[in-house]
Order: structure tokens, then sequence, then C-alpha cells
């Protein structure tokens, strides 16, 4: 009985030992979760923001941290569906203690854990999801991007005054909420500074054959088309564009990011609005993206710029708050008034930034692929 009572306690005595360590463990360190399309349609976005990301966390780990703690990034595959987003918010707060989220990349994705984070005052920052409804849950969720309305508007801008197009088609995804946006918006703009909309066609999303759409567009004549779009459909549908005839100018938003590597000439002449320019004269992006190609030998997309300046955002409100408790956050994240790679960062009312947009033109490059660089900048009152 003597020796059972010993081991007994030896047990107890190892059990009280392994909880300090991980008491001990999780005090020595900053959770936030992350939660992206690393698989699936949309993998070229939730792969360069998680880089973005991982970056930035390596950097501020090796700086010492943030309150003298490392951050701890965990990050989930939701496949840019919403009921695997939903598994995946569910998972980081339950099993893993999250507070803080950066994600998800897509608009409908992200919307779909907006009310849960709400509902649980878990800070949420949006990195990529441009939907007007993202920031609508409440107070605990922000985005580092610009919204459709305003990128829409900017590439209507874009369009009659830089390209000087006084005629535009425009073809788009009816049952894409992105899609949608961009395109109303994109016809407010545009028809305000003096263009005038020829055609309007739309498709459904998962359609691969465009042909009868574009033979209407190709019949109205336009000075450009505007394809609002993610990058896979949109180098279809060029494709099919080049295919009929339609050489005329290609003009479409931030989902275009991907194009480089996933698509060819058919996209020339085009020009997309986005977030960033990698050859951009900012010091902060030239340190950003020489450190990206250090660590991953690639230039890095707007998606990765997007992720690293979330990490950076919250990095920078959990210093000001004095904390990492969600609450105390959230209130320092309100008062984000700095520079950062996507530009100089404040906040609206609705938690979206405010700042301005870039136009990037594609052509090809030395190596034969798909390149970017800076057009314009395009800013709306």
């Amino acid at each position: 009985m003597k020796k059972n009572l010993i081991c007994v306690a030896a047990l107890l005595s190892s059990a009280a030992l392994f909880l300090c360590s991980c008491g001990t463990k999780t005090s020595d360190t900053i959770k936030v979760g992350g939660i992206a399309p690393l698989s699936g349609s949309y993998t070229a976005y939730g792969l360069e923001c998680k880089k973005g990301v991982d970056l930035a966390v390596e950097e501020i780990n090796k700086a010492g941290g943030v309150l003298g703690k490392n951050i701890e990034y965990i990050c989930e595959d939701d496949e840019g569906d919403g009921a695997k987003s939903v598994n995946a918010y569910k998972k980081l707060t339950t099993k893993d203690g999250v507070r803080l989220i950066i994600g998800s990349l897509t608009s409908g994705a992200t919307i779909s854990i907006t009310s849960l984070s709400q509902a649980n005052k878990v800070v949420q920052i949006a990195p990529a999801a441009t939907a007007v409804e993202v920031t609508n849950a409440g107070n605990y969720i922000y985005r580092a991007c610009y919204t459709d309305p305003f990128q829409g508007r900017v590439c209507g801008k874009f369009a009659a005054k830089n390209l000087s197009a006084q005629t535009a088609a425009i073809l788009y995804d009816v049952g894409n909420d992105y899609s949608v946006g961009l395109t109303e918006n994109f016809i407010n703009e545009y028809t305000a500074n003096g263009g005038k909309v020829v055609a309007k066609e739309s498709y459904s999303t998962g359609d691969k054959d465009f042909n009868a759409q574009i033979t209407k567009i190709k019949q109205s004549n336009p000075a450009i088309v505007y394809l609002p779009d993610y990058y896979g459909t949109v180098a279809l549908i060029a494709k099919q564009l080049r295919a009929q005839g339609v050489t005329v100018p290609i003009v479409g938003a931030d989902g275009w990011d991907g194009l480089t590597g996933n698509a060819g000439e058919e996209m020339l002449p085009g020009y997309y609005s986005n977030h960033y320019a990698t050859d951009s004269d900012s010091q902060k992006v030239k340190s950003f993206v020489s450190s990206f190609k250090s660590k991953y030998g690639e230039n890095p997309n707007a998606f990765a710029a997007l992720g690293y300046d979330s990490m950076y955002m919250l990095r920078d409100a959990i210093e000001r708050a004095g904390t990492a408790d969600a609450p105390a956050v959230r209130d320092a994240l309100d008062k984000t008034d700095g520079d950062y790679v996507t530009g100089h960062l404040t906040f609206d009312d609705k938690h979206n930034p405010i700042k301005s947009a870039v136009m990037l033109k594609l052509s090809i490059g030395s190596g034969g692929q798909l390149e970017t660089s800076y057009e314009a900048t395009v800013d709306i009152n």
C-alpha cells in the first residue's frame, strides 16, 4: 500500500509539473489565429497571405516579440469555403484559445464568421475581404484592404481619365457579390466622368464558356472591357476575348492578383486596381519586398503585403494597449494612424482603412511571364 501511495504521489507531482510547464508556455506567447484558403480554388491568395504573416511574425519575434512575448501564429485552411471557415474559427477559439484572428481572404468566407467574432468578442482583421458587409457585424471586425465600392470607383475613374476610354463593356459574375459590387460602382464613377457603358453582360459562377456574351461585347465595339472577377476566371475569359478578336485593354480589380504565373499574353493590355506596387519608392515597400524575396525567392503580391500589414497592425495595437486582451486591442486598433506597406492607414467609423489605391499594368517580363508595374495612383474624394 505504501509503495502504491508513493507511486500516486509521484504521478501527481509529475502532472503538476506538466501543468505548470504548459501554463508557462502559454503565458510566454501571444496567440494569433489565421484562417485562409491554403488549398482549393483560391490557394494563390491564401498561401501568399500566410507567407506575409509568417514573415511579419518572424521579424517581430526576432526583434523581441510584443510586450516581451513571442507571437504564436496558428493558421487553418478553409479552402475559401464559408462552412469550413466556421469550422476553422471554432477550432481556433475553443481548442487553441485564440482571441485575435487574421482572416479569411475572400469576402464570403470572411462574412461567414464575422458575427461569431463579434458575439464572442474576438478581434478579427480581414486582410483582403473587400465586400462592404464584412465590417457591418460590429466593432470587433476590421479590414486591412479597401472596399469594393472604393476600388470599383477607382477603376471607373482610371478608365475614363487615365485611359481616356469613352466607351466600356462589362462582363461580370451575377452570382458573386464581389463582382456585382465592383460592377455597380465602376458604372457610377465611369459615367460620372463622361464614360458610356455600351454593353453589360453577365455569367454565373463556375461557367466556362463565355463566347455568347463576348459576341455581344464585340458587336458593341467598346474602348475597354471591365472584368471584375478572380484570376482563374479572368484568365479563361481573356483567352476567349482574344480568340474572338477583342483586342482592347482589359481592366480589373484586386482579384486579378495571382495572374502572374497563371496567365500570359491574353491579358495584354491589362490594368487592375491593387493595394500596393512592388516597384514603389516607399522605404516600407522596399524593405518588405527585399525581405520577402530573401525568404521566399519571389516578389510578394498584394495578399502577402496585406497579411504582413495585418500582423503589424495587431502588433502595434497590442503595444499601445499594453495587453493582448481582445477588448483593449480593439480599442487600440481604433487609434491606428501609421505607415504600413500598403500605405498610411487610419480607420473610418466602420473600421475600413482610409488610403489611396494604385493601378498596376501587366506586361511580359524578360523571363516570358506576366509581371506588374506601377501605372497610377487614383484618389477618390
